[in-house]
C-alpha cells in the first residue's frame, strides 16, 4: 500500500519557486560583457577603451546589488553568479590590461605580479563570502571593484597623456602589487552602505552631486585616478589611527550587533563601491 504524503498550505508557502530573477542578473551579465570587451580591446592595443570598459563594469556591479536589495530579488544564485563575474571583471580583466599595456616588458616579474593580483582578488571574494560577521560601515580589505577602477584609471590616464617608458611601467608594477596586498589586508575601507538613498536629502547634497559630475567631466581619467587613489590610501590611514588607539572597527559591539541583525534577514552581496565586494 503506497503512502500518501499530505502537503499543508504552510509547506507550500515555505517552498521557494524555482528560477532566477532577471533584473539584477541582467546587470551582472552586462558587467561580464563589459569585462570581456575590456579583455578583447586590450589584446588589440586599445587600452583606453579597455580601461573605460572596466569602469563601466564596476558601475554595473554597484547597480546590480542595489537593484536586488531595492526590489527584494536577492538570491543565492545571484550571489554566486556575481562573485564569478567579479573575479573576471575586477581580477582577470585589469591584470590582463596592465600586462598587455606594459608589464610584459618586465618578463617573468610582470606576469607573476599580474597572477598575484588575480589570486588575491579571488581570495578577497572568498573571504567576504565566508565571513560570518560583516561590518555595515566598513569592508575588510580594499574592495576589488575599487582596485580595478584605480588600475583602469591609471592606464586611461597614461594613454590620455601619452605616458610611456620603463619608469611608468615600473610604477604600474608597484601599484598592482600594493593593490593586491591591500585587498587581502585587514585595513578598513568605508562601504558607504549606511548612506540613506531612499529618503529626502537637502538641496545642498544634490548640488554637490552635480558639481562632482562637472568636476569629473573636466578630466575623467585623472580625476577618477585621484579619487580612487585617496580611497585606497584611506584604508592605511584608518588602520594606523585605529592601531594607535587600540581599536578595531570590525569588533565594536554595535557593529557586530548590526551585522548579525542583517545576516539573519538577508545575504547581501559585496559591492563597492560595490561593489562585489
Amino acid at each position: 500500500m503506497s503512502r500518501v504524503n499530505k502537503v499543508t498550505a504552510l509547506d507550500q508557502r515555505d517552498k521557494r519557486p524555482k528560477g532566477i530573477y532577471i533584473l539584477p542578473n541582467l546587470f551582472t551579465t552586462a558587467s561580464l560583457f563589459a569585462a570581456f570587451y575590456a579583455i578583447i580591446q586590450s589584446t588589440v592595443g586599445n587600452f583606453g577603451n579597455a580601461a573605460i570598459a572596466v569602469i563601466v563594469a564596476a558601475v554595473l556591479d554597484m547597480l546590480d546589488g542595489r537593484v536586488a536589495r531595492m526590489t527584494n530579488t536577492a538570491s543565492d544564485f545571484g550571489k554566486e553568479y556575481d562573485s564569478l563575474v567579479d573575479l573576471v571583471a575586477f581580477g582577470l580583466a585589469p591584470a590582463l590590461i596592465l600586462f598587455e599595456w606594459g608589464l610584459q616588458s618586465l618578463g617573468k616579474a610582470g606576469w607573476l605580479v599580474a597572477f598575484t593580483y588575480v589570486a588575491t582578488t579571488a581570495l578577497r571574494l572568498a573571504r567576504f563570502n565566508t565571513q560570518e560577521v560583516r561590518s555595515k560601515r566598513y569592508f575588510q580589505g580594499l574592495p576589488c571593484p575599487a582596485a580595478a577602477v584605480l588600475l583602469a584609471a591609471a592606464v586611461w590616464t597614461a594613454e590620455s597623456y601619452l605616458l610611456t617608458g620603463r619608469a611608468f611601467t615600473v610604477a604600474g608594477f608597484i601599484l598592482m602589487g600594493l593593490l593586491a596586498f591591500a585587498m587581502v589586508s585587514a585595513m578598513p575601507y568605508r562601504s558607504f552602505k549606511d548612506l540613506d538613498l531612499k529618503h529626502r536629502v537637502p538641496f545642498v547634497a544634490v548640488l554637490a552631486l552635480v558639481l562632482a559630475f562637472v568636476l569629473i567631466s573636466f578630466d575623467p581619467p585623472a580625476i577618477l585616478l585621484a579619487i580612487f587613489s585617496v580611497y585606497a590610501a584611506s584604508g592605511a590611514v584608518s588602520w594606523a589611527f585605529n592601531r594607535k588607539d587600540g581599536q578595531s572597527v570590525f569588533q565594536s559591539p554595535d557593529e557586530v550587533d548590526g551585522a548579525d541583525d542583517t545576516a539573519s534577514t538577508q545575504k547581501p552581496k559585496d559591492s563597492a563601491a560595490g561593489a562585489s565586494d
